[in-house]
């Protein structure tokens, strides 16, 4: 067998963390060969909950499960680990100010980044989905200076999956004729969903659903606020699509990527594409199976050029509004 992988996740209790810890354990991320430890982050309050949750991981008794620990103490999750999954976040609630938000948020990513840096192994990479992830991502990510920029992520596979869902019901195929979906900027209601550049079996999806009006008034907006639509429809936030986002955000970041291909993922910007550098904004990324780069060469329209510096115009909003913070 070889050396188990250490995966810290935070928020582990929660739904999200509930949808995702029985897929790892099953060896949905590294495979049928790679053993898993554990180490399940909550908060004091949610101890409990996590103690039900491992006695069903327990009991699952998979094979590729190696050791769980649960803790409330950040430094003893993070110890050693080799990924870090930041689930864990303090939701909007009725009344509350995004400036609000942003702030209670940015004080328990301080946290996490300082903790990560002193605690974890030396190949530690970190996926962040609690929202606002992006800027989550990057307030850990600048608390945590001795870990390499290009080891932090930010989820946009989400939305990715979303755009692909809808492109396909538009076009009556299988969602696995969709590709080259990009999500540009922030993981938010001004994020961008490129139509222009994808693929629907094979051919620029332009020359497949010819509906330039769908694309600007459905298409777009229903992407963008469909988190939003899943809360009106559910009553609760999407658990276990973010989950399988995560997974596959993991999953695509350590496995080649398909020829002609790409995926979405927030990272530390490099200044593509006019995007500012040091920001931490989805872009679309090649991976290797080990290091990953960010696809050159894709054409933008003025139409995708203005919602791209919008939203990213707001991520430098909330970045100045954390670094107040520091």
């Amino acid at each position: 067998m070889k050396d188990p992988i250490k995966i810290a996740i935070t928020g582990a209790a929660g739904q999200i963390g509930y949808s995702l810890l029985f897929r790892i354990a099953s060896g949905a991320i590294f495979g049928p060969e790679q053993p898993v430890d554990l180490n399940l982050i909550e908060i004091e309050p949610g101890m409990k909950a996590l103690a039900g949750v491992k006695m069903e991981l327990d009991d699952c008794a998979f094979p590729l499960l190696n050791k769980v620990v649960t803790t409330c103490n950040m430094d003893e999750g993070f110890y050693g680990a080799n990924w870090a999954l930041l689930v864990g976040s303090v939701p909007r609630k009725a009344g509350m100010e995004r400036g609000d938000l942003l702030g209670i948020n940015g004080k328990i990513f301080i946290g996490q980044g300082k903790s990560i840096a002193a605690n974890a192994a030396d190949d530690i990479r970190v996926l962040v989905v609690g929202n606002p992830c992006n800027t989550n991502c990057w307030t850990a990510m600048k608390n945590a200076s001795k870990i390499p920029s290009n080891r932090w992520f930010a989820m946009t596979r989400l939305d990715e999956n979303r755009a692909k869902a809808q492109l396909a019901e538009k076009a009556g195929v299988h969602v696995n004729e969709v590709s080259n979906m990009t999500i540009w900027g922030n993981h938010s209601s001004t994020q961008y969903p490129d139509f222009f550049n994808a693929k629907i079996g094979g051919k620029p999806a332009p020359e497949v659903i010819k509906d330039e009006a769908w694309v600007k008034d459905t298409f777009i907006p229903t992407v963008q606020k469909r988190g939003a639509a899943v809360i009106a429809a559910r009553g609760l936030s999407s658990a276990a699509s973010a989950a399988n986002a995560a997974i596959e955000t993991v999953r695509t970041l350590v496995t080649p990527t398909k020829a002609g291909d790409w995926f979405s993922v927030g990272v530390c910007s490099d200044g593509s594409y006019g995007t500012p550098a040091g920001t931490v904004t989805s872009l679309p990324i090649r991976s290797n199976g080990k290091d990953w780069e960010v696809v050159q060469g894709i054409e933008l329209n003025e139409f995708a050029k203005e919602k791209i510096a919008a939203s990213n115009k707001e991520l430098l909003e909330e970045q100045a509004e954390i670094s107040k913070l520091f």
